[in-house]
């Protein structure tokens, strides 16, 4: 699924982190390289995975690792970034002031609720922007990744903003609702709420907030179109139609999504894919996504996260109550279910979503390796699957050490998704694309 959209609002809300998280464990690493080797006797698994790795020039490959790595520190940088924001909102009161604006405004408490989550939005997302601007502007800029000039992108910037504004209003005001009606075990009833959200977000993605960022339209050509519904039938996924999408007026990347639910399910795949892939290369891609509809990731990782999210909000229950207790009267904080103490939930949610990264996203990792796997059963391509891994290489750092890819890879690195590949092909040698093996996918290549 295509999650870029909640990035943003993630961002501008925090507290939706977990749904948003988003590499060598026991469970999804490829065999050691003797293991590996135990293709039939014609074909060498390793040497191939070293020709697909070859097929980007060094200097490509030391451009992707230094935008990668530097996405370690970005992760730091960011969290202590927004933590001073957030001690800004409280230490100079702030946020105590936006409450009890919002309470001159109306005695309703619901509608307080919203009009100080709207104030709060615009502040934090104004004294966030400078690393905002750099994050997502100049330095994807500078790495080559970003196709926008400054006003498209900050018109996307503003509708994001929009969204984060009502999403939420949506999910603040029920919050602080229950927080104000069960007191102590406010946490319990709160992380159910959250897990609720996430997957009403999950179901009107598609259809109301992809297309807010991008155009989304019929795709038209017969000869890619046939396949992709015929791949869908013959996996039971109800689609009548396949979409396409602009992504390309804002960056090179290739990408595709099965998302939604029921009514609002969609298979989706952007012009990049149409314009710099082969036939093999996008079936495999969609046969992944359709993978992750089959093998019903959407509702294991509700599940998963879920139980990240109780979790969460004890420990935030937890903090919100230390920090009371030592600095709430010097904040001007009168209790947990002051919407004044949101900066402070903030703040440790943050902090608890900082420490359980691997554990985002190594579940988010497996996930995406077992759609690899059924994509490369529906498609049988598995030349195309490696060529698409090296795409996605333009971005990712392909050949990680395992505790790097453990901590910080939400995907498998692109030399497990392409050893993965590469050992189904040992086992499926009719599937062998020789096109594809010597296809160009680099400029100077």
């Amino acid at each position: 699924m295509d999650r870029r959209f909640l990035i943003h609002v993630v961002l501008a809300i925090q507290l939706l982190s977990v749904f948003v998280s988003g590499q060598t464990s026991a469970a999804t690493a490829p065999s050691s390289p003797s293991a590996a080797s135990q293709g039939t006797p014609a074909f060498d698994i390793n040497a191939a995975v070293e020709a697909y790795l070859a097929k980007m020039p060094p200097e490509r490959r030391a451009q992707s690792n230094a935008y990668f790595e530097g996405g370690y520190r970005l992760l730091l940088w960011d969290f202590l970034y927004s933590v001073l924001v957030m001690l800004l909102l409280l230490r100079m009161r702030w946020s105590a002031q936006m409450r009890d604006l919002a309470e001159r405004l109306t005695p309703f408490r619901p509608l307080q609720t919203a009009i100080y989550w709207v104030q709060f939005i615009l502040v934090v997302s104004v004294l966030m922007f400078p690393l905002s601007l750099y994050e997502g502007y100049f330095r994807e800029h500078r790495y080559g990744l970003l196709n926008q000039a400054f006003s498209p992108w900050m018109r996307d910037q503003l509708v994001g903003l929009g969204v984060a504004v009502v999403l939420g209003t949506i999910l603040m005001v029920p919050l602080f609702g229950l927080v104000r009606r069960l007191g102590r075990n406010w946490w319990v009833w709160g992380s159910v709420l959250m897990i609720a959200f996430a997957a009403f977000v999950s179901l009107i993605a598609p259809v109301y907030i992809f297309p807010l960022f991008n155009k989304y339209t019929t795709l038209r050509e017969a000869s890619i179109k046939d396949p992709i519904l015929s791949m869908a039938r013959a996996n039971g996924i109800p689609a009548n139609d396949v979409y396409e999408f602009d992504a390309s007026r804002q960056s090179n990347r290739v990408s595709a999504n099965v998302s939604g639910f029921a009514g609002t399910l969609r298979i989706s795949l952007n012009d990049n894919l149409l314009k710099r892939c082969t036939l093999p290369e996008i079936e495999t891609t969609m046969g992944h996504e359709m993978g992750h509809y089959v093998l019903n990731h959407a509702y294991k990782g509700l599940v998963m996260y879920g139980v990240l999210i109780v979790i969460g909000f004890a420990f935030l229950n937890w903090g919100i109550n230390y920090g009371l207790v030592r600095w709430g009267a010097q904040w001007g904080v009168r209790g947990v279910s002051d919407v004044a103490v949101l900066p402070w939930a903030v703040i440790v949610f943050s902090f608890y979503m900082l420490l359980v990264t691997p554990i985002t996203n190594t579940i988010s990792r497996t996930m995406e390796y077992e759609a690899d796997l059924y994509g490369l059963n529906v498609a049988g391509q598995p030349d195309g699957e490696a060529n698409v891994d090296m795409l996605l290489g333009e971005y990712h750092k392909l050949d990680p050490a395992p505790i790097e890819e453990f901590i910080f890879y939400d995907h498998p690195s692109g030399r497990t998704r392409i050893t993965a590949a590469m050992r189904w092909k040992a086992e499926h040698l009719q599937s062998a694309n020789e096109d594809e093996v010597k296809r160009p996918l680099f400029e100077g290549k």
